[in-house]
């Protein structure tokens, strides 16, 4: 301890005042009290870049900062979202004996009260007349987590909360470890995954508002880590695992057509053992067909897979309220956009109508277009490549969407490790401001503030993904 505080003294005072205002943040803040979030926010952003910073990179160190400042939300209650209160109802359902996917939580509350369903009323009424008047949209291997956190002891909902929490937190250790290991493999510095681990966004997002986006990243990360080592039947199966948690996977599969076509598990595995002639078989056409074979395999494993993990909750009124409610959250809702935004408002200005049953659909349709144009005309030929893809692929359809809450970028904010890109870390600070809608009993966006939010991501956007590499290729060229 001597020794930490005498080779470390500046990082361990920044991971000090960092763990007081977590703590402030995790139970004194609400939604409502927004100057003094943002406020907050703004602060831990800057102490975790001067801890990262001041450590030396000290790996060790992060490490146990990283697990520390996380058990700090155990026993908190979120602040920032109600969606756990949801997360614990369906557990409790199944652990009643009942199908989740079968019912609403306002008809099961008509049918009455479950001895054997603890805080029943407190769960109805804690997740909002939107959630519980719709049918649950979270995959399985989710539910399996909502059953385990509910089987935490005590009765409590504070006692699932904390269940929840210890899930996520473990899934993050798992992320530290699958990232650090494919960083050091993809010969990248292994400390860039503390710009993801120690980003108050994703500590508060992930940790303190209990979203499972990460324990889908740490499946995901884990099926990459296991596919750039050329084991791609089972990475396939963790994949199916990551998509089971959350459907955003399903966007990227097209993109490991490039990777498989060129052979980019064998590229790895020949560059390890330095084997000319494995690298030179794969330009034969034979070896393409087969790793193309390998392709089709691959995507039906991950289907297969997903069905099976599926078909404990299987049946056509399952099948029917799943695509139904999907199909709602991604098209008839609206909150913090920005491309949709901007077409809401031509299209009222043509026709003085929200005209978001048109466009919800036409940008899905652009955001199609787009995926298939990065699987089939770009080269993602490696890890590295595919994970860049992904990234600009997933941030592209979120650009396009009509509803980015804040966690939906946590797997931006995971992708950029691997990159030289910057503007998901950004984002992940300015996204905070989507919080000001809370700032009024009606809930309502003030659209200059959303305009503000995307103005500088955009800007970054734009100039590391188009201006920056064109200055370099004209200094090159000079």
């Amino acid at each position: 301890m001597i020794a930490l505080w005498k080779y470390h003294k500046i990082p361990v005072l920044f991971f000090i005042a960092s763990c007081i205002l977590y703590l402030w943040f995790a139970y004194n803040i609400t939604r409502l009290q927004t100057t003094q979030l943002l406020i907050l926010y703004i602060a831990l952003f800057a102490f975790a870049y001067n801890i990262i910073k001041t450590s030396g990179f000290n790996f060790r160190l992060l490490v146990i900062f990283s697990i520390l400042v996380r058990f700090l939300f155990l026993f908190a209650i979120p602040n920032l979202s109600q969606d756990f209160y949801r997360f614990i109802w369906d557990g409790q359902m199944i652990l009643s004996g009942l199908n989740p996917y079968l019912s609403t939580p306002d008809f099961q509350m008509e049918l009455g009260i479950l001895t054997n369903f603890p805080n029943q009323v407190e769960l109805h009424n804690g997740m909002g007349s939107l959630s519980a008047s719709h049918f649950t949209n979270y995959p399985p291997i989710n539910q399996l987590c909502f059953v385990l956190a509910n089987l935490f002891p005590g009765k409590s909902i504070l006692s699932s909360v904390i269940g929840l929490r210890l899930i996520i937190i473990a899934a993050d250790i798992g992320t530290l470890y699958f990232g650090k290991k494919l960083l050091e493999r993809l010969k990248l510095p292994s400390n860039r995954i503390f710009w993801y681990i120690l980003n108050p966004f994703i500590i508060i997002e992930l940790t303190g508002n209990l979203h499972f986006e990460g324990v889908m990243i740490f499946f995901l990360v884990w099926s990459l880590y296991i596919l750039h080592s050329g084991q791609w039947k089972w990475a396939a199966v963790i994949l199916a695992c990551s998509i089971s948690v959350k459907l955003i996977p399903l966007m990227l599969l097209p993109l490991f057509f490039g990777y498989f076509k060129k052979g980019g598990q064998f590229n790895n595995i020949a560059n390890k053992f330095k084997e000319p002639a494995i690298i030179d078989e794969l330009s034969k056409p034979k070896v393409i067909i087969n790793n193309l074979l390998k392709l089709i395999a691959f995507y039906a494993i991950v289907g297969l897979t997903s069905i099976l993990l599926f078909m404990p909750f299987f049946s056509m009124e399952f099948v029917t309220n799943y695509t139904k409610t999907v199909g709602l959250w991604f098209g008839n809702f609206e909150f913090n956009a920005s491309i949709y935004y901007l077409s809401r408002a031509i299209g009222y200005a043509i026709t003085g109508y929200n005209e978001i049953a048109i466009i919800g659909k036409i940008l899905p349709v652009i955001s199609i277009l787009i995926i298939l144009g990065f699987s089939f005309f770009k080269q993602n030929d490696s890890i590295s490549k595919l994970i860049s893809s992904m990234l600009l692929v997933l941030t592209l359809y979120l650009f396009l969407s009509t509803t980015v809450h804040p966690w939906y970028i946590a797997t931006l904010v995971f992708f950029s490790v691997f990159t030289n890109y910057k503007y998901p870390l950004v984002w992940s600070l300015v996204i905070a401001l989507s919080y000001l809608a809370y700032s009024n009993t009606e809930n309502s966006e003030n659209l200059w503030i959303i305009a503000l939010e995307y103005t500088i991501v955009f800007s970054v956007f734009v100039w590391e993904v188009f201006l920056k590499k064109s200055q370099l290729n004209t200094l090159a060229s000079n």
